[in-house]
């Protein structure tokens, strides 16, 4: 039996639209719709910073797991203090890190006293230094000081179903009554990822975003 070029198209469309409706239920997750975690300001600290802030051979308390497999909030946290104010009991991320690294929104940055740049996490070469106080002591970074950019962690599955790639820039839309669309939110791809779309407090209060709601990728 012979089938026209339009009847083979619209099989083809049915299959894939099944396909795709399996995939988004077999993840829990609708086709590009993504949960939001929100970020406040927080400090990962390196192996060397924590025996000057804590004590030598400190051991960070768990307090409870976060969205990313193996990282954790810590029970401890520090004061920040920049030249303009400070940052009280700042939570500390676990594990340890290669490099310390804090993170604050514009809002924070302002009463330090400070301007730092977006930045991915990692990214510290050039980012401006800040004080950090603990019980035991007191540092001075010469750099580390980032506004984190919005981005979504995704595992290489989830790259292929939403059709984005690591690195990739894209735009999320938020519902509700300051609803709007974020620009520049970057695609982050890896096994070790759980899926999630991080976003400071100063994007949650902007568009009254709460911790958990679900928004939707829109590519660039």
């Amino acid at each position: 039996m012979k089938y026209d070029k339009s009847t083979v198209e619209m099989v083809t469309r049915l299959v894939m639209d099944n396909l795709e409706a399996i995939m988004s239920q077999e993840t829990n997750t609708p086709k590009d719709k993504v949960p939001v975690g929100i970020s406040a300001r927080h400090v990962h600290l390196e192996r060397q910073h924590l025996d000057i802030l804590f004590g030598k051979d400190y051991r960070l308390t768990f307090l409870k797991p976060l969205s990313q497999p193996g990282q954790f909030a810590a029970e401890e946290t520090i004061e920040i203090i920049g030249p303009k104010g400070i940052l009280p009991s700042v939570r500390i991320l676990g594990p340890e890190r290669k490099q310390t690294q804090v993170e604050v929104a514009m809002t924070d940055a302002r009463k330090l006293g400070i301007k730092p740049p977006v930045r991915t996490s990692g990214e510290l070469s050039g980012t401006p230094g800040i004080t950090l106080r603990g019980p035991k002591g007191e540092i001075t970074i010469l750099e580390g000081v980032i506004i984190a950019d919005r981005h979504i962690h995704m595992t290489p599955d989830d790259a292929r179903r939403y059709n984005v790639k690591d690195g990739q820039k894209v735009k999320v839309l938020t519902e509700g009554e300051k609803g709007g669309i974020m620009h520049n939110v970057t695609i982050r791809v890896s096994e070790k990822y759980a899926l999630d779309c991080h976003i400071d407090t100063d994007d949650a209060n902007a568009f009254l975003i709460s911790q958990g709601q679900i928004v939707t990728i829109i590519s660039e």
